[in-house]
């Protein structure tokens, strides 16, 4: 199974590169970008449990140590290779 996990920062959260990119996008002649938000992509093989298991313990992963649960919000999604 593969976990395919996005983290991103809660709303509110100041996103400095975001707003970077945001303006980059408007000075290559992008219009009408509102806002832009910068997470990360992670994925993660996992073999030997069920899915349930394999949805515990990428819980647990990201509670831990992928995502910083004060200023990111993450989900997932545990699928078949």
């Amino acid at each position: 199974m593969v976990a395919r996990i996005h983290i991103t920062l809660k709303r509110g959260v100041l996103d400095p590169q975001g707003k970077a990119i945001q303006q980059a996008l408007a000075d290559l002649g992008f219009e009408g970008v509102e806002d832009v938000r910068v997470g990360k992509y992670i994925e993660v093989k996992i073999d030997g449990v069920s899915k349930d298991m394999a949805e515990q313990r990428v819980r647990a992963m990201c509670e831990q140590l992928l995502a910083n649960p004060v200023i990111e919000d993450f989900r997932f999604e545990i699928r078949n290779v």
